[in-house]
Order: C-alpha cells, then structure tokens, then sequence
C-alpha cells in the first residue's frame, strides 16, 4: 500500500495512493485520524482500506504532495553510512553511527522546489532511503526492529556544505527551509520485507551521479533502530534517513554543486521516484 500527505482544496490531508489517483481518507477521517502520522500510529489498516473505498477520489496529478510525514516529531539523520562515503570524505571508521538530526520545517514534497539558500554557493545532492516508524519503543533490540517500520519512502538529505563545514557539527548545514526532500509516497512495510535488498540511485539532470545497493550499509536499518532507540523513544512518525551512498557533489573533482534549474531524481526501486527542481531562494516561495 501507498499512503500520502497532500494538500486539498479543505486544507491538509492524507489517503491511499491507487495508479494515478488518490483516495481522500482525511475528508472521512473526521477525530479518528488527524493526519498520515495518526493513522500510522492507530495500525488500523483494515479501517484505513474501509474508509478508502468511500473516500473522494482524486487525479495524482491535480494534487500538490506534501513531505510524506509533514510534522515528524524527530528526524534523525545517519551519516558516512556507505563505505564508498566513508572513504571519500576521509572520515575514521566507528563502531557506532554517527546520528544527526533535521528539523521538520527543512523539509520538502516530491514536486517542490529545493531551495538553494541565498547564503550558500554549495549545495549537495544526498540520495537516500527513509524509514518511517509505526511503533513506539525504547531499547528495541535489532531482531525486532523491523517490526516498529511502518514503511519507507525516497528522501534527499540536500547538504548546504559551506555551513555545513563551519564546524564538525551538520546541523546548520542540514537545516535551511526546503532542502531535504521526502516522498513521493510511503510505501508500507509489508510490501518491502527486507529493505537490504534495495538499491539508491540518484540523477542529477538525468546524469547518475550516485547508485549503490542498500546492502552496502555500514550499520543496516535494524542495527540502526535498536541504537537510536538507546537514547530516545521512537514514536509513530518518526522519520530514520539512512545515509548517503558515496559519489556527493563535494568530493568531486572539480566539485559539482547542484544550481537553479537543476533536477535532481531519488530512484529507489520498489520504494519510489523522488523528483525536485532546484530554485534560488530569492525566486522560491517559501510560504
């Protein structure tokens, strides 16, 4: 199943993506499920179906697409996750992940502009795949992590590295509005029972310019969870994105930075086809 956050003519809402249209389960909804995230956390797939069979009906192409989980309570972000990265930035093999954290405000949708921040002449493409909690825990051991994925989408964890290298610390370089792109659709867990035989491709202008099989994965999805889960809770909703493979823009030679006009394609497979244009601040909407 395909569940997606878009924007109707009623406000904000969420449904079931079938071919190329979409099943409005928010107009139904009513208390019972505020957003994409409520339903995630209720597990009740058979209503949701129930709720899509009467739901309006809407072309996919008349709808603006949201981030697939616009208001995620936490979003953590893996890094040098690929031994490809690892290498090319020069970074020291761990023992743990290095985990780092997005606010849901930088996020974009499938189909909107990233933005390259005024501030900055280097901004970077970082294909990726996203893992989308649907059970709560708290020390979950690794043989049970996959049990808490609600599902997985594409996500573009789009690095403002001039900031980003200000210090050691990525925050300020993984936080600009509208630079991690997130969707188009979260496709449930179900449907990909074992996410390490996936692969991420990323084009820039039609050009790959990263591909490497999930597999490659320094720390795979489940030792992932059980070690955020140390430190944190994890609810519904909370969003993993799970590391870069290597080929970024930085470590190029010369050094490639995505620009205004660009587009800039996540293929994951079984998961989805992300798709952005990159627009200058100045000239983007940011509303």
């Amino acid at each position: 199943m395909k569940l997606a956050s878009f924007l109707a003519e009623n406000g904000p809402t969420f449904g079931i993506v079938d071919g190329d249209a979409i099943a409005d389960i928010g107009a139904l909804a009513g208390d019972r499920f505020a957003d994409l995230k409520a339903l995630i956390a209720s597990h009740d797939v058979s209503l949701a179906l129930a709720l899509a069979a009467n739901a309006p009906r809407l072309a996919l192409a008349d709808v603006d697409l949201l981030p697939v989980i616009p208001n995620p309570g936490k979003i953590f972000c893996v890094g040098h996750n690929y031994e490809t990265h690892r290498q090319e930035t020069g970074r020291d093999k761990t023992k743990h992940p290095s985990i780092f954290t997005r606010f849901a405000d930088s996020q974009a949708a499938h189909g909107q502009d990233l933005v390259l921040p005024a501030v900055s002449t280097m901004f970077d493409f970082e294909g990726e795949l996203a893992v989308v909690i649907g059970r709560p825990g708290r020390a979950i051991a690794e043989a049970d992590a996959l049990e808490h994925i609600a599902g997985y989408a594409c996500y573009n964890d789009a690095s403002v590295r001039d900031w980003q290298w200000h210090t050691r610390q990525f925050i300020p370089g993984k936080n600009f509005p509208r630079t991690g792109a997130f969707g188009p659709f979260l496709v449930t867990a179900d449907e990909i029972p074992d996410p390490s035989v996936l692969s991420v491709t990323t084009r820039l202008n039609g050009a790959v310019v990263q591909s490497q099989p999930t597999a490659d994965m320094i720390f795979p999805i489940p030792e992932i969870v059980a070690y955020i889960s140390q430190f944190t809770p994890l609810a519904p909703g909370d969003v993993i994105v799970t590391g870069t493979p290597g080929g970024v823009g930085a470590k190029r030679q010369p050094p490639l930075w995505m620009k205004a006009g660009d587009l800039i394609e996540v293929d994951i497979p079984s998961v989805g086809l992300l798709q952005n244009r990159v627009a200058a601040e100045h000239s983007a909407d940011l509303s």
